[in-house]
């Protein structure tokens, strides 16, 4: 998954720095987009077994084929966002970046010391996207959301499949999907705001 350092980068993105802390879904398709705009994305996985993706099955050739799909183009590291000892690293990388993006739950990254409070003060043009299922505030913030469960709650899954029968699911993940797009969406008109502003 590695991107090779002398790999030529086209695209209206080119010269960004995508920092993506993201996993599974929608933070993966989001920055997958980035990249293919021309942004060069360093992805952190955390240890030992890095991104949750490369579980989900179908192997081919022994490579995890969802995660593949969804996280060509980008630079891996592996580092843990908990550890005080990767910490610094990782921090350095956040205060030369153009775009932080993660899909933690709300108030995760604060705690590690990579909330948006935290990393403004030291990278003011930061553009800093967060991926939840249910916002950063209100009374079910911390509620996990995958896809699954925003296609029920929306009702989505109630106009699936068969008259009469059971919810069902639609063939895809379009859930997890349309917020990775949205957030692409949004990342790149704020970078517009940062480049003319100066401000994430």
């Amino acid at each position: 998954m590695t991107a090779p350092r002398s790999m030529t980068r086209h695209g209206p993105l080119d010269g960004v720095l995508v920092l993506d802390v993201t996993h599974a879904l929608s933070g993966p398709y989001c920055t997958m987009l980035l990249a293919e705009m021309g942004a060069r994305v360093i992805k952190v996985e955390q240890p030992p077994h890095g991104d949750m993706g490369r579980l989900y099955p179908p192997l081919v050739d022994g490579e995890p084929e969802f995660f593949n799909a969804v996280n060509h183009g980008k630079e891996s590291l592996l580092a843990d966002l908990a550890d005080p000892a990767d910490r610094p690293l990782l921090q350095a990388i956040a205060e030369r970046a153009d775009v932080l993006v993660e899909n933690f739950r709300p108030g995760t990254l604060d705690g590690w010391g990579f909330g948006w409070d935290d990393l403004r003060v030291r990278n003011p043009r930061l553009v800093y996207a967060s991926i939840t299922g249910y916002g950063q505030t209100g009374p079910e913030a911390w509620e996990g959301a995958y896809d699954v469960v925003i296609q029920a709650e929306s009702g989505l899954m109630s106009v699936t499949g068969f008259p009469d029968g059971p919810p069902v699911l639609t063939g895809t993940s379009i859930a997890d999907y349309l917020s990775g797009l949205n957030a692409f969406a949004g990342i790149s008109a704020a970078l517009v705001r940062s480049r003319t502003t100066g401000e994430g």
